[in-house]
């Protein structure tokens, strides 16, 4: 604060606020979200206007520094993950929420589409008690409503999220034939539509 502001609050008793300069932008935040392949969902969700990075990874169980076999032997409690970081001058935590809802089948309690196990349900992994709050009010709206009372959708407080390995980074953009024979055979986006109709991937 400028020393003349001050002098001057002394001596009037005036509350002084600071401002922030003009133009200054929040902070970026995090959200991390499961929703079957960690693959799928970072291919989906890192289109979004106002997403500045994804990254793939474990998070939710109880062993340090899992690898892909570990996880998928279903025997860590970790779940295939992403992390997301975005700005919210651009994307509202709310907004990116409901991004998320209409890029999974939240009513499916075995996994997700084609992968099937724990590994793959479905999560919103929360940073804070505000992101806990959106989430859940989000979720309630949903049961209530299109899925009346079907959501399995598990909201939970954020643990440590564990990398995956590089090679599962970006793995749709390094391997676009490959990641389309899965994506085709798994049968994701049939299923989207038929679930949310002219709102899937909006």
């Amino acid at each position: 604060m400028p020393r003349l502001l001050v002098v001057l609050a002394l001596l009037f008793g005036v509350a002084v606020f600071s401002v922030a300069p003009a133009g200054a932008q929040p902070p970026l935040e995090t959200a991390i979200f499961s929703g079957g392949c960690f693959w799928s969902m970072q291919h989906d969700l890192k289109p979004i206007p106002g997403v500045v990075a994804t990254e793939v990874g474990y998070t939710g169980g109880h062993v340090d520094h899992p690898d892909y076999e570990q996880v998928s032997s279903e025997t860590t409690g970790h779940l295939e993950s992403v992390k997301v970081t975005f700005d919210p001058a651009k994307l509202t935590y709310a907004q990116l929420v409901e991004h998320y809802w209409r890029r999974i089948d939240p009513t499916d309690a075995g996994g997700a589409f084609c992968d099937r196990g724990a590994s793959y349900h479905s999560a919103i992994f929360v940073n804070s008690p505000q992101q806990r709050q959106v989430a859940e009010a989000s979720r309630d709206v949903l049961n209530n409503g299109r899925f009346k009372g079907r959501v399995v959708t598990q909201i939970r407080d954020a643990a440590t999220f564990w990398p995956a390995e590089s090679y599962h980074q970006d793995y749709a953009d390094k391997n676009p034939f490959n990641y389309h024979l899965y994506r085709e055979g798994c049968g994701k986006d049939s299923r989207i539509r038929q679930i949310w109709g002219k709102e899937a991937f909006n």
